[in-house]
């Protein structure tokens, strides 16, 4: 490839909610945009992630993890991730090699079979087991369908991501750059904002809380000549019981969920920062369309 022949285009990681995908995305990008938490359907919206090279330009989005609806909210994070799949140059079909192959990735495979552009089976987790079993891996799934490549890495400690890097870029069509070269993701500061909230909140509470959660960043407003940032934010629960956990006893949950996600904002903005939270209760919001709007989830992004 010569320096003329610049390429760009747009590639969809999808899987099995918590195979990986975000923990790529925030490897190959070099900083942190896409929540991670070892809770199943952390990712709700379509991720943009830019990673830029002297030769090209790739426009990575990491989809809400395919699954079986059960609500309206999971219909949307569905056709979100379904969606995608008509848009884009490449589609990175990730597993976990640690896991066996069941139902989760059978659906999958069904949802491939349809689509027009090519398909890499990134095997994640490789730093987790021995190569013989991946090697038994690749053999099943090599049975069940055509793929373009078939790449082993590990988003964790990066091993064999450049190589991956290198065989999108050969997929990729002559394009121009999108992007300016430093700008790493299209998602507004107030979207990473509330996420960054919302992964704190996933990590410290039990089981009960983390598909019932929103955040709604009201309020962004920089101060000292932009040396400090203001956030009033609010945490959405659907229960009584859920907001009672999310503020915990004398507020010491709430106030650890707002530290935690002060300095990952602070990092974002390279600022001090100053975190307002409240918690408030909106029974059964993941099925009114109506809050689905209010809380971002929009029915023109289907």
């Amino acid at each position: 490839m010569t320096e003329k022949n610049f390429v760009s285009g747009f590639v969809s990681i999808i899987g099995r909610p918590n195979v990986g995908k975000s923990t790529f995305l925030n490897y190959v990008i070099g900083q942190k945009i896409a929540i991670m938490s070892n809770k199943p359907q952390t990712t709700r919206n379509k991720i943009q992630g830019v990673y830029t090279s002297e030769h090209s330009q790739i426009i990575f989005i990491d989809t809400p993890g395919i699954h079986k609806p059960k609500h309206k909210l999971g219909d949307f994070m569905m056709k979100v991730a379904q969606n995608t799949l008509k848009e884009v140059d490449v589609i990175l079909f990730m597993v976990n090699v640690t896991e066996k192959f069941g139902s989760g990735e059978k659906f999958i495979l069904e949802k491939l079979q349809n689509v027009e552009a090519p398909v890499f089976l990134v095997l994640n987790k490789i730093d987790q087991t021995a190569k013989e079993e991946i090697l038994q891996v690749i053999a099943q799934y090599k049975d069940r369908y055509s793929f373009a490549e078939i790449v082993p890495i590990s988003a964790l400690t990066g091993k064999n991501i450049d190589t991956l890097l290198k065989q999108i870029e050969k997929y990729m069509p002559e394009g121009p750059m999108y992007y300016p070269s430093d700008q790493v993701t299209d998602h507004p500061e107030r979207f990473i904002v509330s996420e960054l909230i919302r992964e704190k909140v996933l990590h410290l509470t039990r089981e009960e809380i983390p598909h019932s959660i929103a955040v709604m960043v009201e309020k962004i407003s920089t101060e000292n000549e932009g040396r400090s940032v203001h956030i009033h934010a609010t945490i959405i629960v659907e229960r009584d019981s859920q907001k009672g956990i999310v503020i915990g006893k004398q507020g010491k949950m709430l106030k650890e969920v707002g530290t935690r996600a002060r300095k990952d904002i602070e990092n974002l903005f390279g600022s001090k920062v100053f975190l307002e939270l409240w918690v408030r209760v909106e029974k059964n919001w993941r099925d009114k369309a109506s809050y689905l709007r209010e809380f971002g989830y929009k029915e023109d992004e289907y």
